[in-house]
């Protein structure tokens, strides 16, 4: 999968812009102010979480780029908190809404509301199951989880472990990417003759959560040597469980996305893989794609975004893309 090694510096020079996007205002003459800019809301699932912030910052700077005021309402992982919110958004007279949705199944109803009031709407991951959209920024995850399957597999292979079980804690089935990272991630094992043992699915996306999945893992089931944890904070509750078993030798772990912590664990060892979304990227080209649409050009139906697969080897070469378009570590 090829991986935009250049992309640092563009991420950094659009901050540059949207600190500068306020200047020109300064310009006019005293007695004709300017017009005020339009609103965009941004709906979020949880601003409680690293890569939501990275999508929010990203996004953020690419509507203040195009001269739009910009605010970010988080759902709290609640679809009754969601649809207040873009109720009150759409009441405030928005020119138009990200959403990145509590999951699949909750965003037509938000979409059919925004429809009725004619305001035109991104989705920025997480998908929908139908409803109208201009746009929607996504990751291959199916792909991208097939891969990073495939080098946990590799690994366990190294280490003696071929054929071992190995287990998944999945997002939210009800979520589109959820579906698509488990099934790339069975696909994988099936090509590698593993067999999938207990899976858990989470609903609070937290360390806490994870950590409690963890340990009922381990003990329902003690001969597994693989674990695939589809997130990134959930992911360090997966490493303390296991840490805290004493399993840390005999354990792989797989993740998806990341967060600043994953670094040290790779340099520990204690994170084999990780198939990582670019938040602040996808952030960017859902601000910029509902910022042409509104300025009457034509955007594509779907834009993806592509995943780096990490791993130990190849930290120190992408982290200087990780640090941008990961962690969203731009310049202000």
């Amino acid at each position: 999968m090829r991986s935009p090694i250049h992309q640092p510096r563009f991420g950094i020079r659009l901050v540059t812009l949207c600190l500068s996007v306020a200047m020109p205002l300064m310009t006019h003459a005293a007695t004709e102010p300017p017009a005020p800019a339009p609103n965009i809301v941004y709906l979020v699932s949880s601003l409680d979480f690293a890569f939501w912030k990275s999508m929010e910052k990203g996004i953020c700077i690419a509507l203040k780029k195009n001269g739009y005021k910009f605010k970010a309402l988080s759902s709290n992982n609640s679809a009754e908190t969601q649809l207040d919110n873009a109720k009150a958004a759409i009441a405030s007279g928005v020119a138009g809404i990200v959403i990145s949705p509590t999951d699949s199944a909750t965003a037509p109803a938000v979409l059919a509301l925004a429809q009725a009031a004619h305001i035109p709407v991104v989705i920025a991951d997480v998908g929908t199951n139908s409803g109208e959209y201009v746009s929607l920024v996504i990751s291959d995850n199916k792909e991208g989880a097939y891969q990073t399957g495939k080098v946990l597999l590799q690994g366990m292979q190294a280490k003696g472990w071929g054929g071992a079980s190995v287990s998944q804690i999945t997002l939210s089935l009800a979520r589109n990417n959820g579906q698509l990272r488990t099934a790339g991630f069975r696909q994988a094992l099936t090509e590698g003759g593993v067999t999938e043992g207990n899976s858990r699915q989470m609903q609070t996306y937290t360390a806490e959560e994870t950590l409690a999945f963890t340990q009922e893992l381990l003990s329902d089931a003690p001969a597994i040597r693989g674990l695939f944890i589809q997130t990134d904070t959930p992911t360090l509750g997966a490493v303390q469980a296991i840490k805290a078993a004493k399993r840390s030798s005999d354990i792989a772990v797989a993740a998806f996305d990341g967060t600043p912590e994953f670094i040290e664990l790779f340099k520990n060892g204690d994170l084999m893989v990780s198939g990582m979304q670019q938040p602040y990227l996808m952030g960017q080209q859902a601000g910029e794609a509902l910022a042409q649409h509104l300025q009457g050009k034509i955007v594509a139906k779907q834009i993806v975004v592509p995943i780096l697969v990490v791993t130990s080897q190849n930290l120190e070469q992408l982290l200087p893309t990780i640090q941008v378009t990961v962690f969203a570590k731009v310049t202000d």
